[in-house]
């Protein structure tokens, strides 16, 4: 389970409209300096793989998280937060046992294991 804030699903249906794309996939991809980085891809047309976890936003959109990369999102929160020195996409994960300051680059003691997950939208009271 991870927690997608209204604001960060606001931002991902703009960024969706003004591309006039389908969906943003998030990942988890090897590299950076903490071993791992945070991927984040507009999708023009979301063709389903398998096992992709899809959460449906408004006007079509979707945020799309594959299976492996949920087992390291496990229990972290996303949202989209406008600071003095810009807007960015932040991930406040848990199960990050090391982190760059870009806040990009995060590092993992080992491979997380949950039988079951879900998605949950911030206005859910968790």
């Amino acid at each position: 389970m991870f927690k997608l804030t209204d604001s960060a699903k606001a931002q991902i249906v703009s960024v969706c409209n003004k591309e006039d794309s389908d969906a943003v996939r998030f990942s988890i991809k090897g590299g950076g300096c903490s071993g791992f980085e945070y991927n984040w891809e507009v999708l023009d047309e979301y063709i389903p793989e398998e096992y992709d976890r899809t959460l449906d936003l408004a006007d079509g959109r979707r945020f799309v998280v594959d299976n492996v990369s949920i087992n390291y999102i496990a229990g972290a929160t996303i949202d989209f937060v406008t600071e003095v020195m810009g807007s960015s996409f932040k991930v406040s994960n848990p199960n990050a046992s090391s982190a760059c300051g870009c806040g990009e680059s995060v590092g993992f003691d080992s491979m997380l294991d949950y039988d079951s997950d879900s998605v949950t939208l911030s206005d859910a009271g968790i």
